[in-house]
């Protein structure tokens, strides 16, 4: 298991002036990035980034939530509840109510396929890892232990070697999430953005 402190994610600011991005891990084939999970800041209403040919699944993991955009309808996102949308889409949001941060995993379905999970306690469970893929746990509130070690909101847990025992008391709640490599895919390189 392989544990990144939110604190120690590098922020890199948009170009467009409308938050920041701290990536949390890539899974690269070459040169080739196949998925992303990284975390946003949202501060101002805007247009999204063209993901053209990549899967987003968007979950706001602080702030009010946002109102996305698209041409042909809206969809509500809200604390905790991931969407899901095409990533090459012409996506305006807007804010509820201020500043937000949203997690964003991006995949591109030709390789992989993926899938976010919103866990509340209190419940303990194994999670099987994935025989071909990588699973991984960022915390939204609370607490949380993996294995033996205590998680902080922001904080993610990878593991891609071993089952994994999961424990969340009374207000605790993160995201479960997993990617499930296409059989053309085994030469998917996990990059966890450390400093």
């Amino acid at each position: 298991m392989k544990i990144l402190r939110c604190g120690n994610l590098v922020e890199v600011p948009w170009k467009n002036g409308g938050g920041t991005t701290r990536e949390i891990a890539s899974g690269r084939m070459g040169d080739q990035t196949v998925w992303r999970l990284s975390r946003a800041d949202v501060v101002q209403d805007g247009a999204f980034s063209n993901f053209a040919g990549l899967v987003r699944v968007l979950t706001v993991v602080s702030g009010s939530g946002m109102e996305l955009k698209f041409p042909d309808g809206t969809l509500d996102a809200v604390p905790g509840d991931p969407v899901r949308f095409d990533g090459g889409l012409n996506v305006h949001s807007r804010l509820k109510d201020g500043p937000l941060t949203d997690l964003n995993l991006m995949f591109d379905p030709a390789f992989c396929e993926g899938d976010v999970i919103t866990k509340l306690g209190p419940f303990e469970q194994v999670v099987v890892r994935p025989v071909r893929g990588i699973a991984a746990f960022h915390v939204l509130s609370g607490a949380p232990m993996v294995n033996a070690a205590r998680l902080k909101p922001g904080d993610t847990a990878f593991f891609d070697e071993t089952d994994a025992s999961l424990t969340l008391t009374e207000g605790d709640g993160l995201l479960e999430i997993r990617l499930h490599y296409l059989d053309q895919s085994s030469a998917i390189k996990l990059t966890i953005a450390d400093r």
